[in-house]
């Protein structure tokens, strides 16, 4: 199997030597998206606005790849604060409904660009 790699302009664009996502039989593993605006290149004010962008930046690079947050299967969710756990989690449900994918959610020293919440996914195209 050969590796296929996606990109959109509808999220922001790879900050180093990667891809937005690449795809390998089934299945899309998108890069961790951070709460930045697509055409601005700016965070979302506060952890749910970088949480909601986040995630639209994930749904754009899934439907490029012919896929989409249904098709989801596991999620990591890093956060630099973990008591902003149940506020990213409020957001983060109202992009998936049940069955829900399987997820981590950790807490890290630092995010690229000092972001609050960085989002990477696995799903699949069937």
């Amino acid at each position: 199997m050969s590796k296929q790699v996606i990109s959109t302009t509808s999220a922001p664009g790879a900050i180093g030597p990667y891809s937005q996502a690449v795809q390998i039989g089934d299945f899309v593993f998108t890069s961790g998206q951070l709460g930045l605006n697509p055409e601005t290149g700016e965070f979302g004010s506060g952890v749910q606005e970088q949480a909601r962008l986040a995630l639209g930046n994930v749904k754009a690079i899934l439907e490029a790849a012919g896929s989409s947050l249904d098709k989801v299967v596991k999620t990591t969710v890093f956060l630099k604060d973990m008591n902003d756990f149940a506020a990213v989690n409020e957001i983060y449900a109202s992009f998936f409904s049940e069955p829900y994918p399987a997820r981590s959610a950790v807490e890290v020293a630092r995010l690229p660009k000092d972001g609050l919440v960085e989002i990477e996914t696995i799903a699949t195209l069937k």
